[in-house]
């Protein structure tokens, strides 16, 4: 993420947001509540305030799809696919087969 050269209140506001989610390291609810409030501060954003500031003019248009093309895109929040999980428990699952195998398959609860 491209935080360098931002604004003060941004920068200041991406610094919370990291030391909020390292609080909550290890808490995946937690860490899940934290995702969908940024997730629906971004669609509030960008449903009312971003979209009543869309450009009214060509030259307006031109720069924002100037800024986007240069600037890296659209903003996107990308959702965890099932699939991405699923293999994640099958491999934390995998490391608990192995390790019971190797203390005499015996694994503490």
């Amino acid at each position: 993420m491209p935080s360098q050269n931002l604004p003060p209140d941004l920068s200041a506001l991406v610094q919370t947001v990291r030391l909020t989610a390292q609080q909550k390291e290890g808490d995946c609810l937690a860490l899940l509540e934290l995702l969908r409030l940024l997730e629906a501060i971004h669609f509030e954003i960008r449903d009312t305030l971003f979209r009543d500031a869309l450009p009214d003019n060509r030259q307006r248009l031109y720069r924002l799809l100037k800024d986007i093309e240069q600037e890296g895109g659209w903003p996107y929040i990308k959702r965890m696919q099932l699939r991405a999980l699923l293999e994640h428990i099958e491999e934390e699952g995998s490391d608990e087969i192995t390790s019971g195998e190797s203390d005499g398959g015996h694994t503490a609860s």
